[in-house]
C-alpha cells in the first residue's frame, strides 16, 4: 500500500525541502544585506504604490488611454481563442473551418467598427 504512494511522498518532500531551503536563504540573505535606518530618516516613511504618506494628487488621465486598454485586452483575448480551433481544425473539419470564418468575421466587424467610431485614433 505504501509503495504506490511512495514515489508522492518523495515528490512531496523534495518540492518541500526547495521551498524550505529557498525561503531560509532569502531570509539569510536579507538579514546579511540589510540596512539599519535611524528615525526620522526619509527612508523610514510609508511609501506604497507610487504615493508616499498620503499626498496623493490624482492625475487626469484621459478616457482614450483606458479606452485602447480595454480594447487591446478585449482583442487579444479574443485572439486566443483562435488557437484551440486553429490546433484542432483538422479534427473539426468543414463545420470547424465555416466556425473559424465566422469568428473571424465577427472580429473583423468590431474592428472595423471601432475604427469608423475613431476609437482607434489617440488625441
Amino acid at each position: 500500500m505504501l509503495g504506490d504512494w511512495a514515489s508522492y511522498l518523495v515528490y512531496l518532500l523534495f518540492a518541500a525541502a526547495i521551498a524550505g531551503s529557498l525561503l531560509a536563504g532569502s531570509l539569510a540573505w536579507s538579514r546579511f544585506f540589510h540596512r539599519r535606518l535611524r528615525p526620522g530618516t526619509n527612508k523610514s516613511r510609508a511609501f506604497e504604490s507610487g504615493v508616499s504618506d498620503g499626498t496623493f494628487q490624482p492625475s487626469n488621465f484621459s478616457i482614450n488611454y483606458y479606452l485602447t486598454a480595454m480594447l487591446f485586452i478585449v482583442f487579444d483575448i479574443e485572439i486566443v481563442f483562435l488557437y484551440p480551433i486553429a490546433v484542432n481544425l483538422d479534427m473539426l473539419g468543414v463545420f470547424g473551418l465555416i466556425e473559424l470564418a465566422l469568428f473571424v468575421l465577427i472580429l473583423a466587424i468590431g474592428y472595423v467598427y471601432i475604427w469608423r467610431k475613431g476609437a482607434l485614433e489617440w488625441h
